[in-house]
């Protein structure tokens, strides 16, 4: 079993380490910053093996470099963008395997925020960069509403239990926006109690599971009946498909 420890970088990123417990060697999964990274490596004696990357935005990429003057390892990212100082270029439906972490991940191609967004799936876990957040989902940067909501359908597939670890603390937020989608929703309700609680202690509210993801985020609900009311009623017109219920709100999250 991996541990993953996440990094605090910026206003809000989580660059994640996901770490053997034995070995202590760790991959280093969106490092948009070097300094924080490399204090706790040292801080927890650990030894880089490889760097995962989601998508080319600065906040996950920038720490690349550096990184690399002290730890040449092989950098993971997707064919489709450019990423800085990439070795081993992913698409979906890929496997990687990482033998000094005994694990192996599965490439899910989600795009949406950026055109050739990427994700890693294995071992019960995600690494969603910014495409999926607790209680929220990415902006449409570059991608379609229809390629976003294909994304979230596939991440929403996974197992239950999988634990999701999207790269930005976001989801008091999110979960305030949800409440105004589906006042009704008690999950909903719950959910901000906890987090809440959990903020007020500095703890990281990631990841949460796909279960949870799936009774609370609106985004990963563009089906339900209440969500669907609540888009027709932003827009001030009847909205059936599912792909218009996600555009809709998703349109209405960027000026709440």
């Amino acid at each position: 079993m991996l541990e993953i420890k996440p990094v605090a970088a910026f206003r809000d990123n989580y660059i994640w380490l996901a770490i053997h417990p034995d070995s202590r060697r760790t991959a280093i999964v969106d490092p948009g910053d070097a300094a924080p990274v490399l204090a706790a490596v040292r801080r927890h004696r650990l030894r880089p093996c490889a760097i995962l990357i989601t998508h080319h935005h600065s906040d996950h990429v920038g720490g690349v470099h550096g990184l690399l003057e002290e730890f040449p390892v092989p950098v993971y990212g997707p064919a489709a963008e450019d990423i800085p100082a990439r070795s081993v270029d992913l698409r979906s439906g890929d496997r990687i395997r990482l033998d000094e972490l005994d694990s192996e991940y599965e490439v899910l191609g989600v795009p949406g925020h950026t055109l050739g967004h990427i994700a890693y799936h294995g071992h019960g876990i995600v690494f969603a960069g910014d495409t999926l957040f607790m209680g929220g989902c990415g902006r449409l940067f570059e991608g379609t509403a229809q390629q976003m909501f294909d994304s979230l359908d596939c991440l929403a597939g996974l197992p239950d239990t999988t634990q999701v670890y999207c790269a930005h603390e976001y989801t008091q937020a999110n979960l305030r926006f949800a409440a105004a989608v589906e006042p009704g929703n008690r999950d909903v309700t719950d959910r901000i109690r906890a987090v809440a609680a959990m903020r007020s202690q500095g703890v990281p509210t990631v990841p949460a599971t796909v279960a949870v993801e799936k009774k609370t985020n609106p985004f990963l609900r563009a089906r339900v009946a209440a969500v669907r009311d609540a888009a027709s009623q932003y827009a001030g017109r009847n909205i059936l498909d599912p792909v218009s219920v996600f555009a809709t709100i998703r349109a209405w999250k960027d000026v709440f």
